[in-house]
């Protein structure tokens, strides 16, 4: 799961990034318009010029104050771009009023501040920034055109109409990207939407293969699996015990009762066993009526305790709409230490279990009791 403070602190990085971005540009220009002050391009006085280099370091220090003290979290928009790209339109203005013949010069930097906006802004506010920025500039050439100050009407009206065609084409430009940003979005959800089906049918399929259709306990591969597992992970001196179950006369079961009989017991008997385990112990199916357990980190006394609960618990069932009556089962028992083999485990088991059937079933043998006799 993403961590929520993580992902807000990178959302910070990447804004301040951008501000730094907008700061470094800002540097650009006004070096840019010093040249231009120095050049004598610049109608105001150099009062007015220093006065204004000022405001707007003092504009982005300002800024960068919020941004350093993360108060930009607070408003809808963190980033606050449209904040941004409205001082800038706002300064470039005030630039532009005191330009002579450089003003052309100048005029490409509006692109590139509304460029600022092209990702971050709506569709609304990009146009209603490009409306401010055609009427700021349309607005100041009338003023100038009214006071009799404005050098070139002609080369003027070229202007505000070259202005006019790129902010129209911005504003195009603006919603092409973000409808194909749009897409793109939809698309990423539509994948993400088949991942996770995929994810889930990957689910489903690895518990149909480790699962036994009929009983729904592990099947033997993913129980001869999982025992390998906990087989290598075990300690010195510590044990797990290991027991082959067979259900007795399940054979007649089958031959009087019929085979969906003897399903109902099989399935009895997994949801009897079920219930008798602790969690974490292992039980499987290990082929016909023959199950197999796993139980971690058990002694003697209680691999056998075990065992027991459930031969009794199973003796008690009564399938329904079956006239079942004793039913029983016998168990081999062993168990395993670090270093040893689960096949000669699986062996001393089954030997166990041979001989529980042997000595009239019914009952739990362990291995550990023929070695001892």
């Amino acid at each position: 799961m993403v961590n929520p403070r993580l992902t807000q602190k990178t959302l910070q990085t990447l804004l301040m990034k951008r501000f730094g971005l907008a700061v470094g540009t800002y540097v650009m220009v006004v070096a840019l318009a010093w040249v231009a002050i120095l050049s004598d391009y610049f109608r105001g006085s150099l009062r007015a010029a220093v006065i204004g280099s000022g405001l707007v370091a003092l504009s982005q220090a300002v800024l960068a104050c919020i941004f350093l003290t993360r108060r930009n979290q607070r408003f809808k928009d963190p980033s606050l771009t449209e904040v941004q790209v409205l001082l800038a339109l706002a300064w470039h203005t005030w630039l532009l009023a005191h330009l002579g013949e450089a003003r052309g010069t100048f005029l490409i930097m509006y692109p590139v501040i509304m460029l600022f906006g092209l990702f971050h802004l709506s569709q609304r506010a990009f146009v209603r920034c490009a409306v401010l920025v055609f009427a700021g500039f349309a607005g100041l050439n009338l003023w100038e055109a009214y006071v009799l100050t404005l050098d070139d009407p002609g080369l003027a009206a070229i202007q505000v109409a070259s202005l006019l065609i790129v902010l129209f084409w911005l504003c195009l430009y603006a919603s092409y990207v973000r409808a194909s940003r749009q897409r793109m979005r939809q698309r990423r959800f539509a994948l993400q939407a088949h991942q996770d089906t995929l994810r889930g049918m990957m689910r489903q399929l690895e518990d149909l293969v480790a699962t036994d259709e009929l009983t729904g306990l592990f099947n033997r591969r993913h129980f001869l699996r999982m025992a390998s597992r906990e087989l290598a992970a075990l300690q010195p001196g510590a044990r797990h015990g290991l027991a082959l179950i067979d259900l007795d006369y399940f054979k007649r079961i089958n031959d009087v009762h019929g085979h969906a009989a003897g399903d109902q017991v099989l399935q009895a008997f997994a949801g009897v066993a079920t219930g008798c385990l602790r969690e974490g112990d292992i039980l499987a199916r290990y082929g016909g009526e023959e199950f197999v357990l796993l139980l971690p980190d058990i002694d003697p006394e209680d691999l056998i305790a075990c065992c027991e609960r459930l031969r009794l618990a199973f003796a008690k069932v009564e399938p329904q709409g079956l006239a079942l009556n004793n039913l029983s089962l016998s168990a081999g028992m062993t168990l395993m230490t670090a270093g040893d083999d689960l096949d000669d485990a699986l062996q001393r088991a089954d030997q166990a279990l041979y001989r529980a059937k042997r000595e009239g079933r019914n009952r739990c043998a362990a291995a550990w009791e023929s070695t001892h006799a």
